[in-house]
C-alpha cells in the first residue's frame, strides 16, 4: 500500500513540475514578446483563411501586420483591416478567436488562463501544448514551438473549429514602436472606404 501511495505522490508531483515548467517556458517566450519598446518579426501563416507572409509589430496588447493582401491596426479594443484590393477598411472590436487567427503572438494572452498545458522536448526546441479548459473558448488547442536557447517563439499552431492554422515566426527583434503605428489613419489612404462594423 505504501508503494502504491508513493507512486500515485510520484506521478501527481511529475504532472505538476510538467506544468510548471510549461508555463516557465511560456513566461521566458512571453518576455520577449511584451518588451515595453515592442517588437518587430516576419512571419508565414497557412491554414483555414489561406496562405500569406508579412511582418508584424507588437506592443502589449496592440498589433499592426502588413501582408501583400492586407494591413491589419489593433490599438488594444478597435482593429482597423485594410483590404488592398479594394481599398475597403473595416472596423471592428475583434474577439479572442479573431485576434489569435491574425495575431500569432496573442497566446501571450491566453494561455494563464482557461488552458491547461504540457511541455515537450523536441530537438532545439521545446513545444507546449495548450487545451482549453473552458467550453466556449473559440481556439481549442495550441501548440507554441519555442528555441531552447533564446526562449523567442518560433512557431504558433492553433486549432479553430476543425481547421489548423501554422505561423511560422522568424527575425522577432525588439523595435522602439510608437502608440501612433496601431491605429488606422485615414489621411494615409485618402481614397479608401471605412465600413464601420462595431
Amino acid at each position: 500500500m505504501k508503494k502504491i501511495c508513493i507512486l500515485i505522490l510520484t506521478a501527481l508531483i511529475s504532472t505538476v513540475a510538467t506544468a510548471q515548467t510549461a508555463k516557465s517556458v511560456l513566461d521566458k517566450a512571453a518576455a520577449h514578446i511584451t518588451v515595453k519598446e515592442g517588437v518587430k518579426a516576419n512571419f508565414k501563416m497557412q491554414g483555414g483563411i489561406g496562405n500569406t507572409s508579412g511582418t508584424i509589430l507588437i506592443k502589449g496588447k496592440k498589433f499592426h501586420a502588413t501582408t501583400p493582401q492586407a494591413i491589419v491596426w489593433f490599438d488594444g479594443k478597435t482593429m482597423w483591416t485594410y483590404m488592398k484590393k479594394n481599398e475597403e477598411v473595416n472596423v471592428s472590436n475583434p474577439t479572442e478567436a479573431q485576434l489569435q487567427a491574425i495575431n500569432p503572438y496573442n497566446f501571450i494572452n491566453l494561455y494563464k488562463n482557461g488552458y491547461n498545458s504540457t511541455l515537450n522536448n523536441t530537438g532545439n526546441s521545446y513545444v507546449v501544448h495548450l487545451t482549453t479548459t473552458a467550453k466556449d473558448r473559440k481556439i481549442k488547442e495550441l501548440f507554441v514551438t519555442i528555441d531552447k536557447q533564446s526562449y523567442r517563439p518560433t512557431q504558433v499552431k492553433l486549432l479553430q473549429g476543425k481547421s489548423w492554422t501554422i505561423f511560422d515566426i522568424t527575425d522577432l527583434s525588439k523595435s522602439k514602436l510608437a502608440d501612433s503605428q496601431f491605429r488606422f489613419n485615414a489621411n494615409d489612404f485618402p481614397k479608401a472606404e471605412v465600413i464601420d462594423l462595431r
